[in-house]
């Protein structure tokens, strides 16, 4: 929970909040002066300051001219009494979030507190979103936290600087090229090219010529020299993406260069030297390729020096929150359209959905999102049909309906997500230690299957 400092000069005022902020599971501290609120400030981590507006030595606003001076990012409520709308109005002037006046009841307090923390974590979320964006712009690593992704996060910074060649394997679409982008952009070869060739885009007499570059008069159409791409990343990186459909024939040729550091361009017969890293991609299941004679096998070993296995998005679906919320702030951006971001029920429909097409399917929604919204959050009517109407389900005899095992493993995690959270009375860092998973996926998984944590509380002080 977020820190929140009470600030009055009357003890009774100050215990009447701190008790209405506890029932609603909000975490306080109190003061019963100005300075003795900076000196506590100074002490621990505060996101919310709620201060009367009269008090003596150092009212309200000098407070808050205080706290806006050494802890800009902390937000203000002023407490003021009937009366004194004016001199509040002019707290909000000076920085304060918002006032409310005496008398209130508990749900006033607390639907302004909750506003106030909604907008200082999207605020924050937003600028982890930037944050993201310059790392992935600068070729750092992919976007996730669960921890198939952080393993390759982590192969990744350890085996960028070396000359190893990678492999890459997943499904299309589930950022291959993103890592081998990492990998070039973490190394030592970073100011050298990166140069991509995608080897199931063109015919093998093509392919050559593309790779290894052809002499003059080599064949028809030949009629100047033309340096390949392996010439081209010479002192860089060369991501060969698809390597698995290349030819026998390549597949020789990419082997001598592998061993040698050398080819020949097509028409030529002097060797030409290269300095290149080699990282490949594929979609096929290489082992089970040389199994088949499709693909060489000392080839195979000679690409496989490290390989990197991609999740599928559906294997690490935590992470779908926070791709969304790139994608909208990459889109938003690019249109200049001004979306704040997406409703609970649009990202459980995300989150829901199995992503055939992995990260590249996501993004594409999230643009099409964007270019049709006209409303400042994405919902549901902006997501294509197959996602927005969810999983379907399938009848039985005597008229029932039985949920997909999709929908029966979404229902049992949030009811085991409630009861932990009743067992550690609403405290989310509690439940989060409790079951072993990150405090902000646990958060995202509240969100994501709209858990009222206060709600739940209540209903469990009703039975017991």
């Amino acid at each position: 929970m977020e820190n929140i400092l009470v600030v009055d000069d009357n003890q009774d005022n100050l215990d009447l909040i701190s008790l209405m902020l506890e029932r609603h599971g909000f975490k306080n501290i109190t003061a019963l002066s100005g300075m003795e609120a900076l000196v506590k400030m100074g002490k621990e981590p505060v996101r919310l300051v709620i201060s009367d507006l009269m008090m003596p030595q150092m009212n309200g606003i000098q407070l808050l001219e205080k706290v806006k001076e050494s802890w800009p990012d902390t937000e203000v409520i002023i407490v003021t009494s009937a009366g004194t709308v004016k001199p509040a109005v002019e707290a909000m002037k000076k920085g304060a979030y918002s006032y409310i006046q005496r008398p209130f009841e508990d749900d006033d307090l607390v639907l302004e507190v909750r506003k106030v923390l909604d907008y200082v974590n999207m605020r924050k979320e937003n600028t982890n979103l930037r944050d993201e964006l310059d790392r992935v712009r600068h070729g750092n690593l992919m976007i996730g936290n669960t921890p198939l992704i952080k393993a390759i996060q982590e192969l990744v910074v350890s085996v960028a600087n070396t000359n190893a060649t990678v492999l890459i394997m997943g499904e299309s679409g589930t950022g291959k090229e993103l890592v081998a982008n990492a990998l070039h952009n973490a190394s030592g070869r970073k100011r050298g090219p990166f140069v991509k060739v995608n080897c199931a885009a063109l015919a093998e007499s093509l392919l050559e010529s593309e790779l290894f570059g052809h002499e003059k008069g080599a064949f028809t159409g030949a009629i100047v020299q033309k340096k390949g791409r392996f010439e081209i990343a010479d002192g860089g990186t060369l991501f060969l993406d698809e390597i698995g459909d290349v030819s026998p024939a390549i597949q020789v040729k990419l082997l001598r260069v592998l061993q040698e550091r050398e080819f020949d361009r097509v028409g030529g017969s002097k060797p030409v030297k290269t300095d290149v890293r080699i990282i490949t991609a594929t979609n096929k299941n290489l082992a089970e390729e040389v199994k088949r004679g499709k693909f060489r096998e000392d080839l195979f070993y000679r690409l496989n020096v490290i390989s990197v296995n991609m999740p599928a998005l559906r294997e690490r679906k935590e992470d779908i929150p926070d791709l969304a919320r790139y994608f909208i702030e990459k889109y938003k951006a690019d249109m200049n359209k001004n979306i704040m971001g997406i409703s609970d029920k649009a990202m459980q429909a995300l989150v829901n959905y199995d992503w055939p097409g992995n990260i590249r399917e996501l993004q594409n929604v999230i643009e099409r999102g964007v270019v049709l919204a006209n409303r400042p959050m994405l919902d549901l009517a902006d997501l294509p049909d197959n996602i927005s109407k969810g999983p379907q389900r399938i009848s039985i005899a005597g008229g029932e309906e039985l949920p997909t095992l999709k929908d029966a493993k979404h229902l049992f995690e949030k009811q085991y997500l409630e009861k932990a959270l009743m067992m550690n009375k609403g405290n989310i860092s509690r439940t989060a230690d409790m079951i072993e998973l990150a405090r902000k996926n646990l958060q995202d998984k509240i969100k994501t299957y709209e858990i009222d944590i206060d709600r739940l509380l209540e209903g469990k002080a009703a039975e017991d």
